[in-house]
């Protein structure tokens, strides 16, 4: 069982973070705080993390340098980025957060269930790419013989990972529709990045069996 999503929080006020855990706590996913820009960046050196909600306004290194550091670094670049900031911020501040790489922006007080419905969908979509990428490592181990000790004969292998391909397939097209009915600019990018990772995966397993 993989170990479960982590989120990282970074705000500079304590009763944000807080509240963001709050609000965040139905979910499964394992909430990780950082108090400032300086903190988030050191948190990204040995973790790996599925989203991160990003604070606009905090003293020194602010939300958006912060974002200019994360999407700078070869590991952290493709992290997606929820920027979080108080509704009467610079007319500008929504523009300057996308040309940061932000994939949302979101105004305090935010609505509980719209935060925990993006965290939802993109923990999700991180989940999937971990799967496909196993699948994808149990593709390549069958293709050149090196199944490691204790996977079995490659026949039982096989009915395996179509097993898990049409249920990772399933689990796609379940979050595709959840975006239909809420449409959502920030995840069409990494739904149609997921369906041709998947795609490839398919096509070499068919060609495999």
């Amino acid at each position: 069982m993989p170990d479960r999503a982590k989120i990282l929080l970074v705000d500079d006020r304590e009763e944000n973070l807080i509240a963001l855990e709050a609000i965040l706590s139905s979910l499964d996913l394992v909430p990780v705080r950082a108090r400032s820009g300086e903190e988030a960046l050191k948190a990204l050196l040995n973790t790996e993390f599925a989203l991160i909600l990003l604070d606009v306004r905090m003293p020194g290194m602010d939300g958006f340098e912060t974002a200019a550091h994360i999407k700078r670094r070869e590991r952290t670049k493709n992290i997606p980025i929820i920027f979080l900031t108080v509704v009467d911020s610079a007319p500008d501040y929504a523009f300057r957060g996308y040309a940061a790489g932000a994939v949302d922006y979101l105004t305090k007080p935010f609505d509980p269930w719209v935060l925990r419905a993006k965290v939802s969908v993109f923990t999700e979509l991180y989940n999937m790419n971990r799967r496909l990428a196993e699948q994808a490592s149990m593709l390549r181990d069958r293709l050149t013989g090196e199944l490691p000790a204790g996977a079995g004969d490659h026949g039982a292998v096989l009915p395996e990972l179509s097993r898990r391909l049409t249920a990772v397939e399933e689990e796609l097209d379940r979050v595709r529709e959840v975006a239909r009915k809420s449409p959502d600019p920030a995840l069409s990018i990494p739904l149609s990045e997921l369906y041709e990772r998947l795609a490839h995966l398919r096509a070499g397993f068919d060609a495999l069996s």
